[in-house]
Order: structure tokens, then sequence, then C-alpha cells
């Protein structure tokens, strides 16, 4: 019986620690005060084992149509590039800005960890339709069907490979 009440007293102590941190306000909470390595690999654990999770059932359908590499390009231009930034930028202000650091998606490698291309895409593809809680990337999916953000993922395949000329003429929109 004393082990109970000692286990017990023991979560009691924990939590009512972890309330008075929480109240306490001293956690920087600034976006211009990194986390500690712990808090870092926590947090990106967290992150890549849900989208892990979450985007496993993920039908990818086939993201080799032209159409939807010239849909995507435009919609990655106006909503993403800004953080996300294109070929031939190395930091944007908004990307500086930001904490964590949005991925370069441009950039050749940045996909390597993550799996095959399928993988890859299905992970995409959750990212942009739901969004990161606390990390700026907003949820597209209240306001873009499957079909434009799948367009997105397309671009994003062949981003890394793109010129800044290349890139240029793919993200042009069409004027009525």
């Amino acid at each position: 019986m004393k082990i109970i009440y000692a286990l017990l007293l023991f979560v009691v102590l924990g939590l009512a620690g972890i309330a008075g941190f929480i109240y306490s306000g001293v956690y920087p909470i600034g976006a211009d005060v990194p986390h500690n390595k712990v808090e870092f690999w926590l947090l990106e654990t967290l992150r890549n084992k849900a989208i892990d999770r979450a985007s496993s059932d993920i039908t990818v359908p086939s993201l080799e149509s032209a159409e939807l590499l010239l849909a995507g390009g435009p919609d990655y231009n106006d909503m993403c590039a800004g953080c996300h930034l294109k070929p031939g930028k190395k930091q944007s202000d908004m990307s500086m800005g930001l904490y964590p650091t949005p991925p370069n998606l441009s950039a050749k490698g940045h996909t390597d960890e993550h799996g095959d291309a399928e993988q890859l895409a299905s992970r995409q593809f959750w990212v942009i339709k739901h969004g990161i809680k606390a990390s700026g990337m907003p949820a597209w999916g209240p306001t873009h069907d499957d079909q434009r953000i799948w367009a997105m993922v397309a671009f994003l395949q062949k981003l890394p490979e793109l010129t800044p000329e290349e890139y240029q003429i793919l993200t042009a929109r069409e004027v009525d």
C-alpha cells in the first residue's frame, strides 16, 4: 500500500510541478529563441511520427501529368514560396523569421529522409491539406480540394530540379 501512496504522491507532485512551470511564464516562447536539443528532438519526433501515421493510408495518384504540374506551380508560387523558397533563393524574410525554419523545398536532397517517392508524396499531401500546429504551416484543405493539393504535390516532386528560369515559366498564372 505504501508503494501506491508513494506513486500517487509522485504523480501529484509531478503534475503540480508541470502546472507551476506552465503558469510561471518562464518558458522562452519567442520564435527567436531556439528549442534546446531535448525539446527539438521531442517535437521533431512527434511531428514526423504523427505525419507518418496519418499519411500511411493515403493512395497516391499518378503525379506525372503535365496538367498537374502546370496547375500546382502557380499555387506553390503564391502560397508556399515565401516560406519554402524557390530555385536560386536561399532565404526570405518569412523563412528567416519563422522557427522552426521551414524546409527549403527547392533544395536538392531535402527529401531524402522520408522514404521513397510515394511515401514522400503522401506526407506532402497530408501536410498541405492539414497543416502543422504551431509551426506557421497552414491547413489548405478547408480552401482547396484534393485535386488542387495533388497538383501542388506534383509540382513539389519536380521543384528541386528546376532552374530559376524554368520555375518562372511553370509558376506563371494565365491571364484572362
